[in-house]
């Protein structure tokens, strides 16, 4: 009788896990809308060609879509009446490129109707973006995630790594999401593109412990420049660089700035306060070592709490669920 139990039971689980589970896999699209990836990329290439910002709008779009409720694309859902969605959260309100996103959900549709989901759209999106810089993947995108029903921006706030963060909290945050060290030191390398705002930053400039004080760990020259951009504690619209000198290009110059103690924001500064990660940090300084890890890192965090198989839905508008 306890052997009929034990077969009955993984037999459940093995049902369950068809019905509602599955893997990310290769061209998941290859016979359902064979063309799906390259309308993806030539939108993205079209789009990064005029506007050379994007390619960190759509990695950071990816990053925040991930760490709430898994790659589900949730941070595209408009808030309603009755719910103040991902988007309208403090850490999302700076996103952008979502009109680029439904450009490229209208074209699928009218393709393969039905067919590709919202979230694999933001994960290529954030792939060919980055990629345009180089005319070729950088790294590999598995597809086959559906979408998420639910998104709340209280949510967002909860699981979103801040700007402010000390080593032990970032550590915490990925290893929630079944990202290592490693993992965190690596993706922390996205921020050698695009900018960071004033208020998430000058209390390293201007008030560091509440005493009128400045991060001591901050390099005091670029402490300087920053504080003839960030003119007081109060400006929340003025942006600056992340990696100064190179905003624009996607390679491992962060870490470079790192080591000379010029990371922009605590959460950067923080990889350098521990032995292992500033070994990483070291490492990651080796140019080809940098995209190696950077290919590897993005997979994983791209398999985050996925929705495959019958979960979730395909979203036919993706701010909106069906």
């Amino acid at each position: 009788m306890k052997g009929g139990l034990v077969f009955f039971f993984i037999t459940v689980v093995t049902v369950l896990g068809v019905c509602h589970g599955g893997e990310l896999r290769k061209h998941f699209y290859k016979k359902s809308c064979p063309k799906a990836e390259e309308i993806v990329k030539d939108i993205i290439w079209k789009s990064v060609a005029s506007n050379s910002t994007l390619p960190a709008k759509f990695l950071r779009m990816h990053f925040h879509d991930c760490f709430v409720r898994g790659c589900d694309a949730s941070v595209l859902i408009d808030s309603t009446p009755n719910n103040t969605a991902e988007k309208a959260a403090l850490p999302n309100l700076s996103l952008g490129g979502f009109d680029i996103i439904e450009e490229v959900k209208i074209q699928l549709e009218k393709t393969c109707p039905g067919i590709v989901s919202c979230a694999d759209i933001v994960a290529l999106a954030a792939r060919d973006s980055v990629s345009y810089q180089y005319k070729k993947p950088l790294w590999e995108v598995l597809t086959g995630r559906r979408d998420g029903r639910i998104s709340r921006a209280s949510e967002a706030l909860a699981n979103i790594p801040q700007p402010t963060f000390n080593f032990s909290t970032l550590k915490q945050s990925f290893a929630s999401k079944g990202l290592t060290v490693h993992d965190l030191v690596v993706l922390s390398g996205g921020h050698t593109i695009g900018v960071g705002h004033c208020n998430f930053f000058s209390n390293r400039l201007y008030n560091f412990t509440g005493k009128g004080d400045a991060d001591p760990s901050l390099n005091p020259q670029y402490a300087a420049f920053l504080r003839t951009q960030c003119k007081s504690l109060a400006d929340n619209t003025t942006i600056v660089p992340m990696d100064p000198g190179s905003a624009l290009n996607f390679d491992n110059h962060y870490y470079k700035i790192l080591l000379e103690n010029e990371g922009l924001f605590q959460s950067d500064a923080a990889l350098l306060t521990q032995k292992g990660s500033k070994n990483i940090v070291e490492e990651l300084t080796n140019s080809m070592k940098f995209f190696t890890e950077f290919a590897q890192s993005m997979k994983r965090m791209g398999a985050i709490q996925v929705l495959t198989g019958t979960a979730g839905e395909i979203r036919r508008n993706c701010s909106r669920i069906n």
